[in-house]
């Protein structure tokens, strides 16, 4: 479609198939042949997936990207090329090019002869080293540590990439663009900016673009998958996954294709914007997008509009992933049954650490009981409580070792001893180092045809003042007749991992709610609520125009998810264990 025909029409349809490595198979399929989209984007790279992509280069250098999205293409390449649809992916991982050449083979298969481009420039590990010399310390965002002075051993180095070198390529007539890591709304405001011919300076549009991205690049997490309220969704059988109905001025409308399962409403679609994110200022690349302007509204079934978004300029650095060795990890989880819970963990605790050589032989020991035992148990299971004893180090024999002292424990120490899983060798902890780097260090690099384009940093022209952001009304907090409750029979959450830390996301669905939510849920009162939390920082920031509140809970999960030694390393059930506990609510305010 030529600049001029695209530009006359009112918007571009951009479809999501993938929120990460490993997602549905078929969904790439399902939204070429489901309906009309220009677009069709795949989202595979999150934090952790860098650290598996590593893990597959190690046995073979050609490896590190996302063979599933070689099996997608192979199905759907054909008739993306006749129909005109655009693929845009991060699925290169550590290894773009190596995925483009592997397309081309499956092309030439095929008899098609599409245009791939492949974008490189994220990959900081060749040049760490010198742009350490170049005064670029790559501190911790959490810790304060430059990477040199923590002795650190990166094993890979990723920049954040924004959006114009995935438009760049579209308009040099690629068909399938493919990338190492991008920031992940770049996947959408790459191509609305080709589609519209969006300037640099289009703060507005460029921060609406990256909402729709945020909404959508979690595939079915905006659609109803892993939504609060269950019974809203009609139906969890092959649940559509979504599309950004985007507009030259940036707004959008977020859909599915009918006949899906699924839901797409105002809350399902809150759900995602509150995911993995921490106040309202939403940093990218290319824009800043403003979440506390967002204002959304259900237009029909099964189509919710965004419009509103304010944006300023970019930071002028970027976010890098950097992946470090951090030794080795194991964990074993000890059936203790019946009476003395607390008796016998201490018990086995003791002998455990006793035969090991003593407490403080690893750098990181943690022990964790689960009571999820019943006073006089009605079967066998209700009578099981769990003792999850993990450790780390850098000495590989000593996290071995573990393992195998516990199975030595195993006729000689609590009665009705047994575990969840029989023993294994540790495997390896990737600590997340997450850092900034000047963004005049970053170029983009496009190979396409056999020619090679760059694209580079252009820092904003001038400042731009802080939007104004449109004051929400808020009523007072319903008084009258409490009842006592679970907090989730009225407030939706979603909850997810940044790195080491987690975000909480937590909404009503009426002014009335927000009121009470905004009142009765301060950091003091989740703290008090969730006990287990009380020894972290936590921050909370207020969204008054979404009816919610956002909790960042720092160091949670440790080294990041990689390396961390939680029974849920990515916080996904934080939001649930919130709804699960009792709380006083005004009787107003009950759905």
């Amino acid at each position: 479609m030529s600049a001029e025909n695209r530009r006359g029409r009112d918007k571009v349809i951009i479809a999501n198939c993938s929120g990460f490595f490993g997602d549905r198979l078929a969904a790439a399929a399902e939204m070429v042949r489901g309906g009309p989209i220009d677009v069709l984007t795949g989202d595979y790279l999150a934090e952790l997936t860098m650290a598996l992509l590593f893990r597959l280069r190690l046995k073979s250098p050609e490896a590190g990207y996302a063979p599933t999205f070689l099996k997608q293409m192979e199905e759907v390449m054909g008739e993306c090329l006749d129909r005109k649809i655009k693929v845009v992916s991060n699925a290169g991982g550590l290894n773009p090019r190596g995925l483009a050449q592997e397309l081309l083979k499956i092309a030439e298969k095929l008899g098609l002869h599409p245009k791939i481009a492949c974008i490189e420039g994220d990959d900081l590990m060749p040049r760490l080293g010198a742009l350490q010399e170049a005064g670029e310390p790559f501190v911790h965002l959490d810790k304060g540590t430059s990477l040199k002075d923590a002795g650190a051993v990166p094993i890979t180095a990723n920049a954040y990439l924004g959006g114009w070198g995935i438009a760049e390529a579209l308009e040099r007539g690629a068909d399938i663009v493919v990338s190492g890591r991008v920031a992940d709304a770049s996947l959408v405001m790459g191509p609305a900016a080709w589609w519209f011919g969006w300037r640099r300076s289009d703060w507005d549009k460029l921060a609406g673009a990256a909402v729709a991205g945020h909404v959508v690049e979690c595939g079915a997490q905006a659609t109803g998958g892993n939504y609060s309220f269950i019974d809203e969704v009609p139906s969890f059988l092959k649940v559509g996954y979504p599309i950004a109905e985007i507009f030259s001025d940036g707004s959008s409308v977020i859909t599915k294709h009918p006949g899906t399962g699924g839901l797409v409403s105002v809350d399902t679609v809150k759900a995602q914007l509150l995911y993995e994110v921490r106040e309202p200022a939403y940093l990218t690349p290319d824009v800043t997008a403003r979440f506390d302007t967002i204002r959304i509204s259900q237009e029909a079934p099964e189509r919710v509009r965004i419009t509103g978004v304010l944006g300023t300029p970019p930071p002028e650095t970027t976010k890098v992933c950097i992946n470090c060795l951090g030794g080795y990890r194991n964990s074993m989880t000890i059936v203790l049954t019946g009476l003395d819970i607390e008796k016998k963990a201490r018990i086995f605790e003791d002998a455990l650490f006793d035969s090991l050589g003593g407490r403080g032989l690893y750098a990181v020991e943690e022990v964790q009981l689960v009571r999820s035992d019943k006073d006089d148990p009605e079967t066998n299971d209700e009578a099981f409580a769990y003792l999850r004893v993990s450790v780390m180090d850098r000495d590989q024999k000593k996290v071995d070792k573990f393992s195998s002292k516990i199975v030595e424990l195993g006729l000689a120490n609590i009665p009705g001893f047994t575990a969840t899983a029989p023993p294994a060798k540790g495997t390896p902890a990737i600590l997340h180092w997450p850092a900034l780097v000047s963004g005049r260090h970053i170029t983009q690099k496009i190979l396409i045809d056999g020619e090679e384009f760059s694209v580079g940093f252009v820092p904003a022209e001038s400042s731009v003042p802080a939007p104004e952001v449109e004051k929400t009304p808020i009523p007072p907090v319903p008084s009258g007749k409490m009842a006592r409750l679970p907090f989730g029979r009225v407030f939706a959450t979603r909850s997810g991992d940044k790195g080491g830390n987690a975000n909480l996301g937590v909404w009503g669905k009426s002014p009335e709610a927000y009121a009470f939510l905004k009142e009765f849920l301060t950091v003091e009162k989740l703290k008090e609520l969730l006990k287990d939390m009380r020894g972290y920082t936590i921050e909370r920031y207020e969204f008054p125009n979404l009816f919610a509140v956002n909790f960042y809970i720092r160091g949670v999960l440790g080294e990041g998810v990689a390396a961390s030694l939680r029974s849920d390393p990515q916080a996904k059930t934080l939001g649930e264990y919130l709804r699960a506990k009792t709380v006083e609510v005004p009787e107003a305010i009950i759905p």
